[in-house]
Formats: C-alpha cells, sequence, structure tokens
C-alpha cells in the first residue's frame, strides 16, 4: 500500500519558499468572475507585459511608471474602474499598505489585491483585516504557465474607500 504521507507529496506542487517565479499571470476565468461580481478592472499595479490583466499597468514595459509603490500618490485611481494587484508574494506588506493608502481620502481608489491566506501575518493584521473586505476563494487557482493549482489557499481583498470589512467564503467558480 506504501506510506500515505509519500504519496501525497507525490501530488503536491512542490513549494520553494523564496525561490518561486513572482512574475505570474493570474487566470483568465478567475478575473472574468472578479470584473463579473465587481466591474471593470481598468488599471493593473504589479504586472509585466507578459501578464498585465487590463490594456493600463504599472511594471516593466508600460506607459506608466515601473513602480507602482513609488509612483506619486493618487495613481492608482481609475475611476472607471478597479485597480488590480496581484503583489509578488514575497514582499506584500508593502503592497496592502500601499492599498489603504491609495482607498484613503482624499485619493478614493478602490483596489482588489489576490493574496495567499496568510491572516496570521503583521501584514494581513495591520493593513487587511482593519481596511479590506475579505473574500476566501474556492476553489484553488491555477496560476497561468503553472502545471497545478497554487498549494495554498488564496484571498480577494477589497479595499474601498468606504472601508468596509469582514469576511465571507467566494465560490468563484461553479
Amino acid at each position: 500500500m506504501g506510506d500515505p504521507v509519500t504519496a501525497l507529496a507525490r501530488v503536491m506542487p512542490i513549494q520553494k519558499p523564496r525561490r518561486s517565479t513572482q512574475e505570474v499571470g493570474t487566470p483568465r476565468d478567475f478575473l472574468g468572475a472578479v470584473e463579473a461580481r465587481f466591474g471593470r478592472i481598468a488599471l493593473d499595479v504589479a504586472a509585466n507585459a507578459e501578464n498585465a490583466v487590463c490594456p493600463e499597468w504599472f511594471g516593466p514595459g508600460s506607459r506608466l511608471e515601473d513602480d507602482a509603490l513609488t509612483a506619486q500618490a493618487g495613481a492608482w485611481e481609475h475611476v472607471e474602474g478597479w485597480s488590480w494587484l496581484n503583489p509578488p508574494f514575497g514582499g506584500i506588506g508593502a503592497w496592502a499598505e500601499r492599498a489603504v493608502d491609495e482607498t484613503a481620502a482624499p485619493l478614493r481608489a478602490r483596489v482588489l489585491m489576490l493574496v495567499p491566506a496568510s491572516v496570521g501575518s503583521n501584514w494581513f493584521n495591520r493593513f487587511v483585516r482593519p481596511h479590506a473586505y475579505v473574500l476566501e476563494l474556492a476553489p484553488r487557482i491555477r496560476f497561468v504557465g503553472h502545471p497545478a493549482g497554487f498549494p495554498k489557499d488564496l484571498l480577494l481583498c477589497v479595499f474601498t474607500p468606504e472601508r468596509l470589512t469582514g469576511r465571507k467564503a467566494w465560490r468563484w467558480k461553479k
């Protein structure tokens, strides 16, 4: 019969903390569900030419600045839609803090941030819990170009000027 732990290890994606790629694409089926629920995504604030989810993005190859974290205050605001943020998972705290800043008055951006469900982390308790509405995602997401689903649960954090907070499960794929 074999060892069940060894058998499980063969089917789970290999995790490479601090060594995995930080530039992945968000799958179109998930983005379609997000836009059906929230409306149009008008700006991708952490992208490149290969993984941007819309025509306007911050990052290498864009007509905007290369770095959304150092861009002037208010740069994430798009009144005709949402700002999308799928940040590098190795440095989420700075991105979450900037999302809070960009959604505060008078800037009033609206930001959707896709992150691992690290509810015990400092960045989550400092910047997400008191400032965003959190959707717990099911099923797990398989990022573009990866053969298996992401091995951890993910959250969609909804930052708005109204500072709605709370949590809810969202089965984004039927």
